[in-house]
């Protein structure tokens, strides 16, 4: 190596705007109530079990998946009743979905807006591949501020636009018509964002085709396959055929693929499943508005976000006492004082009610 020569480092070589950033964090939770992730905690009945690990033995592991996952599609669009020239596009979770479409439409100088505080990675993915990111802050009562909004679109211009329906961490439902006024005033695609549409009270994908420039995206994380990474989005086809071309070969393994065959065949056991997690919400909902100090956001997802003060330290002394939620305290300035916890099984809630409440007390 030459006197000269500038020695290669990550300083020196990476975009700034990616030094910059941190790494999406994942806490350790060996031993812990898991309440921090928004899963379903439910485990499938055993004879369905059984029949997942035969199709599992089965699997021809040696060979590539199925590049169009086919059969897994035709499942789900079966479930979907999908209007008419629709389609679905397949991904590693819906977090792969958001990079393809930001990936699609980053040409010099685009912009990807969304409201916030909502889900981190619309942010994180938009500096992945180069895109100016717009946030557009909620209401005080988190509530779509539709005047600052459409301010926004009119002076950005937006190519991307992200609306987590219901939005996470809040838990809330948008109202209906605003988002129907963003839509339409939007010059770019605006994705419908529905990862927890099996415990919410509306939805847009029956009103894809009223809206040329809409997408709707949903995970089947939150429903029970969480550890299986599969997410769709539908729209118009000459939408998803384009988007199709950015999708990596083999995206969804085959493991992936027989799994949630299997689970979408048998579609009822999740179904009951997320009708308990409802029920389960308004329990531990009702827990929280009555505990002193917390004040509880209604929600419409499988989580519920609520505030206290001193945040960090209930937050240390829940983890001390073997519940570990998510801590939202200083991740966004309205968030402040904010901490998001999933909805257990009725034995983790009132766990969790009885350490938070002790945690308030004690620290």
């Amino acid at each position: 190596m030459s006197a000269n020569q500038i020695v290669l480092t990550p300083d020196n070589l990476l975009r700034p705007e990616v030094l910059a950033l941190r790494a999406y964090h994942v806490p350790p939770s060996s031993d812990m109530i898991k309440l921090d992730a928004m899963e379903n905690p439910y485990l499938l009945p055993p004879e369905l079990r059984e029949l997942i690990a035969q199709r599992v033995a089965d699997a021809h592991i040696n060979r590539y998946p199925d590049a169009g996952a086919h059969w897994l599609k035709e499942d789900i669009r079966s479930l979907l009743d999908l209007p008419p020239g629709m389609d679905i596009l397949l991904g590693n979770g819906s977090d792969e979905i958001i990079q393809i479409l930001a990936m699609a439409v980053a040409k010099p100088g685009a912009k990807l807006l969304a409201v916030e505080p909502s889900f981190v990675m619309y942010k994180m993915i938009a500096t992945f591949v180069g895109m100016d990111y717009v946030g557009v802050p909620l209401a005080e009562d988190f509530s779509l501020d539709l005047h600052v909004t459409l301010a926004a679109i009119e002076q950005h211009q937006p190519a991307l636009v992200f609306l987590a329906y219901p939005n996470n961490p809040t838990g809330n439902l948008f109202d209906a018509d605003a988002i129907e006024r963003i839509i339409c005033a939007a010059p770019g695609l605006v994705v419908v964002d529905e990862a927890y549409y099996a415990f919410a009270s509306d939805s847009f994908l029956p009103r894809l085709a009223e809206f040329p420039n809409l997408l709707v995206m949903r995970t089947f994380s939150k429903l029970g396959m969480a550890g299986l990474r599969l997410g769709f989005l539908a729209g118009e086809r000459c939408w998803l055929e384009q988007l199709e071309k950015l999708r990596l070969p083999y995206n969804v393994g085959v493991l992936t693929q027989a799994v949630a065959e299997t689970l979408l065949q048998h579609h009822e056991v999740l179904v009951v499943q997320a009708e308990q997690i409802k029920q389960d919400r308004t329990w531990l909902y009702e827990r929280l508005v009555g505990t002193v100090d917390v004040r509880a956001y209604p929600s419409e997802a499988n989580f519920i976000l609520f505030h206290v003060a001193h945040a960090d330290h209930v937050f240390a002394g829940l983890k001390q006492r073997g519940v570990l939620i998510k801590n939202l305290n200083g991740g966004h300035p309205a968030l402040t004082g904010c901490l998001r916890v999933t909805v257990g099984t009725p034995e983790q809630n009132e766990l969790f009610i009885r350490a938070l409440q002790e945690s308030l007390l004690h620290g």
